[in-house]
């Protein structure tokens, strides 16, 4: 990585985005192009960033394509011709529904994976859209579909926006295959292949990949691999209660350490998607955080405004990946995997002299983590137990007695961080699982340096607030997010609250709460805005359950059963209860606040729409 600050306006320290770019590298054409829904950001909390940069590392010339114009005559599109191999198309780090639109389906006035904050630079279904014009002007080239969007729809799922049942992304693109969750691996290997002269028809049995094939008998027998045959998508389309066992089904073999292939009947094909790769081991993930990322925006949008994405991450360091917490709400486990991945201590410390090295770093590091804070290093203790295994979550109902929740080697990563002299401050912003730390048998806390982690935690890393994300009071709504009783956050506050006042630190925690999650009825909602109202809070860190793809909260919403009980769950169906939950949140405003938001909130849309209008007459 260039230290120079000089250095870092040199265009060749990034992929190359434009023809002159490429004609700067003395390359007739690129190997592969990645064409990202995001603005090119050269960081390692970026996904095209990091398999950019992979595939440059095998020796192979990659392009970026950032946030093309799909609107005019596609010159976009054409401006860095076609690749030798293949495009890979991403919507970027979210899916672009989730980052267009609000829970109550409101566009969204500002995308924080744009340069100055600016919407629209996107389409809605962005690997759709992408996948479509790629395939119309370059019907020869193959198209590899990943990132999230792709991976959370790489199989029958609900799509709220639309309110429909839509089958595998691959349906709707066309694309020859799919890589889904954390793709370096398979991406590698398919590189080796298509090298050795496969083609993208021949390779059927590459891990962590889906695609599509014309009839069940052109399914290839592969050694070693069962096959699960789940319900045909047009049955699930019109049958709710299959739909929601299918899901059972699905997530249990997600969560095996040697799931099965997955073979399913649509009307235009069979869908084939392949067990996932094995989780990248430690030194695997140190290669990848230790490519040559500087660590910033492309100049081009230098003059654009910053990226507010990149402002937040900047100065954090991911340690690990992969989480077992569970939560139906969530798709990170659908994605990253159950098990956690870690890097070595000697690789993260190596990432924090390269940030310390960064142009306008001021010493503070605003996050070490990943997408639980508290989980770096946690694995089973015997690993052979876990082959049994079908449970979606470690730590729900109860915390599992083969899970190692040792503290320790967090811990002592923290303090070798800010034992370096460039290093004043480092925070965690990643969100903590208190349940790890809380309430186990009195010599496995002792052991794993429970107690010692919170005491580190509020002490060194907590900058003034502390979040933590509770997400409901009611037990009942509580179970079905797989999140623990409410007592242990109450719990977490008397000892954070604690710890301060002993120390005279100034700080607070603040609990993050949903609104409408399945389950929740307004009596849950009133017992919440009590119960928080008597412990003092005024909330702030709060939102309306959003439905994403293939998320086990999302089919309790579609199909109002519980997969796992087969019991009817409340669904908040209408804007109206949805609203009259969420002003739960809000019982210290004024009527006259709340219309004031709403003012802004309607103004901001017809601002939005206004724009979007412009663009297209433009």
């Amino acid at each position: 990585m260039p230290t120079n600050p000089d250095s870092y306006h040199l265009i060749s320290a990034w992929l190359p985005i434009t023809r002159d770019e490429v004609e700067q590298r003395g390359w007739q054409q690129p190997d592969v192009i990645i064409v990202s829904g995001d603005a090119y950001v050269d960081h390692p909390a970026f996904g095209p960033a990091i398999i950019g940069r992979l595939i440059e590392a095998q020796g192979f010339r990659v392009a970026v394509l950032p946030q093309p114009n799909w609107r005019d005559d596609l010159r976009d599109f054409k401006k860095l011709g076609a690749p030798r191999l293949f495009f890979g198309v991403t919507a970027g780090n979210m899916d672009s529904m989730v980052n267009h639109y609000t829970a109550a389906k409101r566009l969204r006035s500002d995308d924080a994976y744009t340069a100055g904050g600016k919407a629209g630079f996107r389409p809605d279904y962005a690997s759709v859209v992408y996948t479509k014009i790629l395939k119309e002007l370059y019907p020869d080239i193959p198209v590899l579909l990943g990132g999230v969007e792709a991976s959370m729809r790489r199989f029958t799922h609900y799509d709220y926006w639309s309110d429909q049942v839509k089958p595998s992304i691959l349906f709707e693109t066309g694309a020859a295959l799919l890589i889904y969750g954390m793709a370096e691996k398979s991406v590698g290997q398919l590189l080796e292949r298509l090298v050795k002269g496969e083609t993208f028809g021949q390779i059927t049995n590459l891990e962590q990949s889906a695609y599509i094939v014309a009839s069940k008998s052109m399914i290839p027998d592969v050694d070693n691999w069962e096959t699960l045959e789940l319900p045909a998508h047009e049955a699930l389309k019109h049958d709710k209660k299959l739909f929601a066992k299918t899901f059972r089904l699905w997530e249990e073999n997600l969560n095996r350490t040697n799931p099965a292939r997955i073979i399913q009947e649509n009307i235009e094909g069979w869908l084939v998607i392949n067990p996932s790769a094995p989780i990248a081991t430690e030194k695997e993930l140190d290669r990848i955080y230790a490519l040559p990322y500087t660590r910033l925006p492309h100049p081009k949008y230098k003059k654009r405004g910053a990226i507010p994405a990149y402002e937040m991450i900047k100065h954090s360091i991911t340690m690990h990946r992969g989480c077992f917490g569970g939560c139906s709400f969530c798709a990170i486990a659908a994605h990253q995997g159950k098990f956690i991945s870690s890097r070595s201590e000697d690789s993260v410390l190596n990432e924090v002299d390269q940030l310390s090295k960064m142009p306008g770093f001021k010493g503070h590091i605003t996050d070490l983590g990943g997408p639980t804070a508290n989980m770096y290093r946690m694995t089973a203790i015997d690993f052979e137990k876990c082959k049994k295994c079908k449970r979606a979550s470690c730590i729900f109902p109860n915390i599992c007695a083969n899970l190692n929740t040792d503290h320790n080697p967090l811990i002592n990563i923290y303090r070798s961080v800010r034992a370096k002299p460039a290093i004043k401050k480092v925070t965690i912003g990643s969100g903590i699982r208190y349940d790890l730390f809380m309430d186990q048998p009195e010599a496995r806390a002792k052991a794993g340096g429970h107690s010692k982690y919170l005491r580190e935690l509020v002490l060194h890393h907590v900058s003034g607030r502390l979040k933590v994300a509770p997400e409901h009071t009611s037990d009942k709504v509580l179970k079905y997010m797989r999140k623990p009783p409410f007592k242990k956050f109450e719990q977490l506050k008397r000892e954070f609250d604690n710890i301060c006042m002993k120390n005279n630190l100034p700080q607070q925690i603040v609990p993050y709460f949903i609104s409408s999650h399945p389950g929740s009825q307004q009596e849950d909602m009133a017992g919440l805005a009590q119960k928080t109202r008597s412990m003092g809070f005024r909330l702030e860190q709060v939102q309306d359950f959003t439905p994403t793809p293939l998320t086990l909260a999302t089919t309790m919403f579609y199909t109002g059963f519980d997969p796992y009980t087969m019991q009817k769950v409340h669904i908040a169906r209408t804007q109206q209860e949805k609203t009259t939950q969420r002003d739960s949140f809000f019982w210290h405003k004024t009527v006259g606040e709340k219309k004031q938001e709403i003012r802004h909130k309607n103004q901001e849309t017809r601002r939005r729409i206004q724009d979007l209008k412009k663009k297209k007459q433009g």
